[in-house]
C-alpha cells in the first residue's frame, strides 16, 4: 500500500490538532476510577471510549503493548480491534511495544508491528537500541517501504537508565570519520540521524524519530544532545503525571508544533500525557476538554 511517510502524516496531524499524544494506559486502578473491573470486558470498553472520545482531537494515540499483554490472547485482541478503529478514525497510532533484538527475530518484530498485512499493524513502534542501533535495520528498512515509523529510545526519564544511557563511548562517523566521545543516547541519535539522511528526499525521509524523556532533568539543549541533525520526530514521555509541565517541553525542545526548535529537516516535537488525561474519564466530553486544554497550553 502507498502511502505518505510518516512524518509528513505525523506533521499534518500535528499542524491540524495540536502537538499532543495521549497514551493508552489501561492501569488497573484507572480502570477501576472509571467504574470497570480490571478484566477484558473493562479493557475493552475503556480502550474503545479513549479513541472515540479522541479521534480528531489528537495527533497521536499511543497503546502501551504491555497492559494489553497482560491480559493474554484477548487482550491483545483488543489491541488489534484498538488500532483498527484508530485507522478507520483516520487517527495515527504509536505501538509503544519496545522492540529490539537481532536477525530473524528483529524481522519478526518488525513485520508484527509495520507490515501491510499484520493484524496488529500500527504507524509506528517504538523500539530498544540496546542491542545495537544496526540490528534494528529490520524494522527501519520495513518501516522505509511500507511508510511508517519508528521512535527509538534515546534517553528516557527513569533514573535507572542514566548508567547505561549516559555512559560515554568513542564512536566513528560515517565513513570511518571520528565522531570521538559520544554519550550513548547522543550515539542513537546519530545512527539515527545518519539513517534519516540516507532517506532525506525520499520515500523513507524521516522514517527514524527518538524518544527523549522530558523529566529526566538533562534532556535536549540544556545538555548538550544534539537533536539538530536528527531528520526525524522526537516522541517526549513525562508530561502531566510524571512531573513535565509543557512550561518543560518548551524550555528544552522549544514550543511545539510541526517543526518545533528542530528546523525544517527535523521534528516535530510530540509531548505524551496519559494518566492527565484519562483521569479526565470516561466522559467523552471531559476527556477532550482535558485534551483541548493541554493542547492549548503546549501551543500557547
Amino acid at each position: 500500500m502507498s502511502r505518505e511517510p510518516f512524518r509528513a502524516r505525523l506533521r499534518e496531524a500535528v499542524a491540524k490538532h495540536g502537538p499532543l499524544c495521549v497514551g493508552i494506559d489501561p492501569h488497573p486502578g484507572l480502570l477501576q476510577a472509571w467504574g470497570l473491573d480490571a478484566d477484558v470486558a473493562g479493557l475493552e470498553w475503556f480502550t474503545r471510549q479513549v479513541v472515540e472520545a479522541t479521534a480528531g482531537h489528537v495527533a497521536l494515540l499511543k497503546p502501551q503493548v504491555a497492559l494489553f499483554e497482560v491480559f493474554g490472547s484477548a487482550g491483545l485482541g483488543v489491541l488489534e480491534r484498538a488500532l483498527a478503529d484508530a485507522r478507520e478514525a483516520g487517527v495515527l497510532t504509536l505501538a509503544d511495544a519496545k522492540r529490539g533484538d537481532i536477525g530473524s527475530t528483529m524481522t519478526a518484530y518488525a513485520h508484527a508491528w509495520l507490515a501491510d498485512d499484520a493484524p496488529l499493524a500500527a504507524d509506528a513502534v517504538t523500539l530498544s537500541p540496546y542491542l545495537g542501533v544496526g540490528a534494528l535495520a529490520p524494522a527501519l528498512d520495513l518501516a522505509v517501504a511500507t511508510g511508517r515509523g519508528v521512535f527509538v529510545l534515546a534517553r528516557t526519564s527513569n533514573p535507572e537508565a542514566a548508567g547505561v544511557q549516559s555512559a560515554q563511548a568513542w564512536v566513528a562517523g560515517s565513513g570511518g570519520a571520528p565522531r570521538g566521545m559520544r554519550e550513548v543516547a547522543q550515539s542513537v541519535i546519530d545512527a539515527l540521524a545518519d539513517h534519516n539522511a540516507a532517506h532525506h528526499g525520499g520515500p523513507g525521509e524521516g522514517t527514524a524519530g527518538a524518544v527523549v524523556g522530558l523529566t529526566r532533568g538533562t534532556t535536549g539543549r540544556d545538555h548538550g544532545l544534539d537533536l539538530a541533525a536528527l531528520g526525524g520526530p522526537v516522541l517526549v514521555p513525562g508530561l502531566g503525571a510524571q512531573g513535565g509541565t509543557p512550561a518543560d517541553v518548551a524550555a528544552v525542545f522549544g514550543a511545539p508544533g510541526p517543526t518545533s526548535a528542530l528546523g525544517a529537516d527535523g521534528g516535530p516535537v510530540v509531548p505524551v500525557s496519559a494518566r492527565e488525561v484519562l483521569g479526565a474519564g470516561p466522559s467523552h466530553r471531559a476527556l477532550r476538554a482535558a485534551v483541548d486544554a493541554l493542547n492549548g497550553t503546549l501551543t500557547g
